[in-house]
């Protein structure tokens, strides 16, 4: 009789664990948070179902970050998924396509002969009514396993996971150029070609530049020991046309690092810039352009003009410009700004450069240059002579001719920047040869040296006839 009932027992719990395995998956969860709101059949629903779930979401905490595992079972899962139907492609490095399960697909691994279940699903986005911004869709990776293989698949497996996943992402990462919205971050591909082998400026400075940031990326042990995040500020100052936004592109392809240009006119107040900030990933450059014309930061308030009497019955029209307009819907503060630079919010990721450019230097308020926030100051300047022997290679590969010792002369004494110098090297026709493109130059350096002349002469003149 005991062998009967022990045979009706096994034969019952193996049909039980079929039918669980094959009902429907709607069916399926409704039983669980049934048995789950009935303590007394807890025991029962973890007899029926011995799979541990290990849930991996997008985002973390309020949603301010993106949690760096996702990213990674993403990488790793990309090259496993031979059960997978649907799935989303897209583009690495090289024109390479990397693959990943669409929402609510599913795909099984091994790991040492045992076999488990990854599926892919989302949360919907809702409104928040205790923030402005709806919080983001959480997209999720959830690993099933059975209970008793937990130990080695939390200890083993997960690490095993991350860290091919690690290996998988640098392989195929794709730089990316990323541009600032409505709280949030868009991007396309980094494609810039600029190099600093390309820039017109003298090899001293450039060497100086790239060593500064050779340093940098291999102090990471060095800044956690003085207590500092790791990160550095440049600022890139100089008239226009001196290559400040060509610099900032041969940093990020020296360092393969991805750029995010912040607009601070587009951003609402400090906390939408704070949530820009957690959002940026470590191994990029932030860049905020022309800093001095961003916002009014400069600290440098100017008095407003008194208004002159108004005449009796006349209205006044207001003719405030659409650009100062856009200007005062942004409550960006200096304080903010420098909070996002080296206050508690700018070590959230860490290996990054915060560079600024500005074509006056002087209206920036000192306290948003100063060493520790803008650690490494950069003039670009007009073109010398060792810029223009760049410029003569890159453009029409040249490394001599005879008509270099007239540029010399004429370079010495006249300011021209980069920019001009390499406009009036590229042939204007298909008929142009190096030398007429030389002659080019020579004609425009001699034009502004005569124009500087007789500004000067002129300035003479005028002072000699007021001291009259």
């Amino acid at each position: 009789m005991f062998g009967s009932v022990r045979s009706i027992i096994v034969t019952f719990v193996f049909c039980c664990n079929m039918i669980w395995r094959n009902c429907p998956k709607q069916l399926r969860r409704y039983i669980e948070k049934l048995t789950e709101r009935l303590s007394g059949f807890k025991r029962l629903s973890g007899f029926l179902n011995p799979d541990i779930q290990v849930l991996i979401h997008e985002y973390t905490g309020s949603h301010l970050r993106r949690h760096e595992a996702y990213g990674l079972v993403a990488a790793y899962l990309s090259v496993k998924l031979p059960d997978a139907k649907r799935l989303k492609a897209v583009m690495t490095n090289e024109n390479k396509v990397m693959l990943s399960m669409e929402e609510y697909e599913n795909t099984t691994d091994m790991f040492n002969g045992v076999e488990v279940k990854w599926i892919s699903g989302k949360v919907p986005s809702r409104a928040s009514g205790a923030s402005y911004y709806p919080e983001p869709e959480q997209r999720y990776y959830k690993l099933k396993f059975n209970e008793c293989y937990k130990k080695m698949m939390t200890e083993d497996y997960l690490q095993h996971v991350l860290k091919r996943g690690r290996e998988i992402q640098a392989a195929n990462r794709q730089r990316r150029l990323y541009t600032n919205g409505k709280s949030t971050w868009t991007h396309i591909v980094f494609e810039h070609p600029a190099k600093f082998a390309t820039l017109a400026m003298e090899p001293e400075k450039k060497e100086e530049i790239v060593e500064d940031l050779l340093t940098f990326i291999k102090s990471k042990d060095y800044y956690a020991r003085i207590g500092k995040a790791w990160k550095r500020g440049y600022l890139l100052y100089g008239p226009p046309g001196t290559g400040k936004s060509t610099m900032i592109a041969a940093m990020a392809n020296f360092l393969s690092y991805d750029v995010y240009d912040l607009e601070l006119t587009s951003v609402k107040d400090n906390t939408e810039l704070r949530k820009l900030l957690t959002n940026t990933t470590a191994k990029s450059i932030i860049v905020i352009e022309d800093i001095d014309c961003s916002l009014d930061l400069t600290g440098q308030r100017e008095k407003k003009a008194e208004k002159p009497a108004e005449e009796p019955g006349k209205v006044e029209k207001k003719t405030t410009p659409r650009k100062e307009k856009e200007e005062s819907d942004s409550k960006v503060t200096l304080s903010g700004l420098l909070n996002f630079i080296d206050g508690l919010w700018s070590a959230c990721a860490g290996e990054r450069l915060i560079v600024f450019t500005t074509n006056h230097v002087d209206k920036l308020d000192p306290a948003l240059t100063r060493r520790g926030r803008m650690d490494k100051h950069i003039e670009l300047s007009y073109c010398k002579y060792e810029g223009f022997k760049v410029l003569a290679k890159n453009y029409l590969e040249l490394e001599a001719h005879p008509l270099f010792q007239s540029i010399e002369e004429l370079i010495q004494e006249v300011e021209i920047s980069p920019a001009d110098v390499a406009e009036n090297l590229m042939p204007k026709s298909a008929k142009d040869g190096p030398e007429q493109s030389l002659r080019n130059l020579i004609c425009i350096l001699e034009e502004t040296k005569n124009s500087k002349c007789r500004e000067i002469k002129d300035t003479e003149i005028n002072h000699n006839a007021a001291a009259i």
